[in-house]
Formats: structure tokens, C-alpha cells, sequence
């Protein structure tokens, strides 16, 4: 699950995968700005299958609370 959210995240913030690691925060640099974090949302939801509450994307606030909460959805 880990390298599978790893490289949605690389993909959808066009990064390299070495870049994202659990202290990848939201906004701490250009690529992840409100715009590409709900394209991150979108493909969280489609490659895991899961329909995320408010809550949980608002919450993602980095790669490591957006594995906690993949985990929290049996995925």
C-alpha cells in the first residue's frame, strides 16, 4: 500500500518518488497547492477504490497522515 500511495503521490504532484516521504507536508512547496491536492484526492480514491469523508481530505496534510488514513479504509 505504502509504494502504491507513493507513487500516486509522485504522479499526481509530478515529483520524484525519492521526494515523498512521510514529512512531505501539503503546501510546503509549489507542486502541492489546493488544485493538486484534490487531483491527489481523485486518485487516491480511484486506485484504492475508497470514497475518503471531508474530513480525512482535509486532513491529509502530509504523505504520512495520507497513509494513516488509506490504512484507516482497509486499503
Amino acid at each position: 500500500m505504502e509504494q502504491k500511495l507513493r507513487t500516486i503521490f509522485a504522479e499526481s504532484l509530478e515529483i520524484p518518488e525519492e521526494r515523498v516521504k512521510d514529512e512531505l507536508e501539503y503546501n510546503t512547496l509549489p507542486e502541492w497547492d489546493s488544485i493538486s491536492h484534490m487531483s491527489l484526492i481523485a486518485a487516491i480514491e480511484d486506485s484504492f477504490d475508497i470514497m475518503l469523508d471531508t474530513e480525512d481530505v482535509i486532513d491529509m496534510s502530509s504523505f504520512g497522515k495520507a497513509k494513516e488514513i488509506v490504512a484507516k479504509y482497509g486499503a
